[in-house]
């Protein structure tokens, strides 16, 4: 029986109006509200994975397995960051599983593969960490939403971070895929001194001797790196294996001087400058509730993917209890996804027409804390409020 025959049963039953609205409201929460979680635990981005894993698992264990208080069925697959098998994973999730949210993916390449299939099926994408270029500008939709931040805008304050510093030139170097053009690129966009070369390698490498060789040769006074998981585990180690660290400062993004990188290359860490839009010791109660609870769940800090992947579940959350349950409402899900009625991690922040963030980008140091363990100190903001440079590229209202 559909929930409308029920509605009409207790219609003929006198139940009476409020008692219909309650039947209906129950119908509603019947079906389990679901949300597909594509997650990279294996491959190139799997330490990324992990922690975005670990995160969507404490914030549905804090939340009771519920969204917005109605039952949900969380839906998990490896894609291993590769596009195919990602694709395959997401069809079936829509096709056989009827998911009404998708999250999870680490890769830019993999979130715009599988883009276009969520688009065309009316599930909303609320990206725990890939914010492409692609879909903040000219091929934004409503159905995405870059929850975390837009690629370019962590090198966009690295840039202006390092020309108010005074370097005057720098080594950038990144994978050869979409979030390395993107990262590049936003450092490019901020940065006024000279760029001595522009480098790309292959996703996964894991030797940089040719690299650090260029760098060498090119004597800059910086080298700015996007090289996520072991990719940049494996430079940071060569690099000041090299001796170059002692005339050459280090700049990145959290995507290689977070907790998991430092966790993994301890000592020659120390002193490296990131940005960021998040760090575990911003002050704000959301945060701190989050980073205590995630401390006690894994004993250690949460990474900037643990943060991202714990406010997309979040945000679902408020988007549900907005809507009642009614998932099915695409127009009203979208609604209370973009108004963001909740408390971040990140501290306050609102979707721009592109449905990405506007918000603040701060510039850490990774340093020793009071009890001596290896980790990030927030230092200053270099872009305050900040939207991306793509929004003007995106026809949404």
């Amino acid at each position: 029986m559909n929930k409308a025959t029920l509605i009409r049963f207790a219609t003929r039953a006198a139940v009476g109006t409020a008692a219909a609205a309650a039947f209906a409201t129950s119908a509603l929460a019947a079906d389990p509200v679901k949300v597909g979680l594509a997650l990279d635990i294996s491959g190139p981005f799997a330490a990324g994975g992990a922690e975005t894993r670990d995160a969507i698992n404490l914030a549905i264990k804090l939340l009771d397995s519920k969204l917005g208080g109605y039952p949900a069925e969380f839906i998990q697959a490896d894609t291993a960051g590769n596009p195919d098998q990602a694709k395959q994973i997401v069809d079936r999730m829509i096709q056989q599983n009827k998911i009404d949210f998708f999250t999870g993916v680490t890769p830019s390449n993999v979130a715009l593969a599988v883009g276009p299939a969520l688009f065309a099926a009316k599930v909303p994408f609320i990206t725990s960490n890939p914010g492409p270029s692609q879909y903040a500008g000219a091929q934004c939709n409503p159905y995405f939403f870059g929850n975390g931040y837009q690629n370019d805008t962590w090198d966009e304050a690295a840039g202006k971070w390092a020309t108010d510093q005074g370097i005057k030139s720098s080594f950038i170097i990144a994978p050869n895929y979409p979030a390395g053009r993107d990262h590049l690129t936003g450092y490019k966009r901020t940065y006024k001194g000279q760029i001595v070369a522009e480098v790309y390698g292959k996703v996964g490498q894991l030797d940089y001797a040719a690299e650090i060789a260029q760098i060498r040769a090119a004597k800059p006074e910086a080298v700015f790196f996007f090289l996520p998981g072991g990719m940049g585990i494996n430079f940071i180690k060569q690099f000041v294996a090299s001796g170059l660290s002692k005339d050459v400062r280090l700049v990145t993004s959290p995507a290689s001087a977070d907790e998991d990188t430092i966790a993994a290359v301890g000592e020659p860490m120390l002193g490296l400058f990131s940005t960021s839009q998040w760090s575990h010791d911003l002050t704000n109660p959301a945060n701190i509730k989050f980073v205590t609870e995630f401390r006690k769940a894994y004993n250690r800090y949460p990474t900037f993917y643990a943060a991202q992947a714990y406010d997309v579940i979040m945000s679902i959350d408020a988007a549900v209890r907005d809507v009642k349950g009614d998932v099915k409402n695409k127009d009203a899900v979208l609604k209370a996804l973009k108004a963001a009625n909740y408390q971040s991690n990140r501290g306050p922040f609102k979707y721009g027409t592109n449905n990405f963030p506007i918000q603040d980008y701060y510039l850490r140091v990774i340093g020793k804390d009071n009890a001596g363990k290896i980790t990030n100190k927030t230092l200053a903001t270099p872009l305050k409020g900040y939207q991306d440079a793509y929004v003007s590229q995106c026809k949404m209202k």
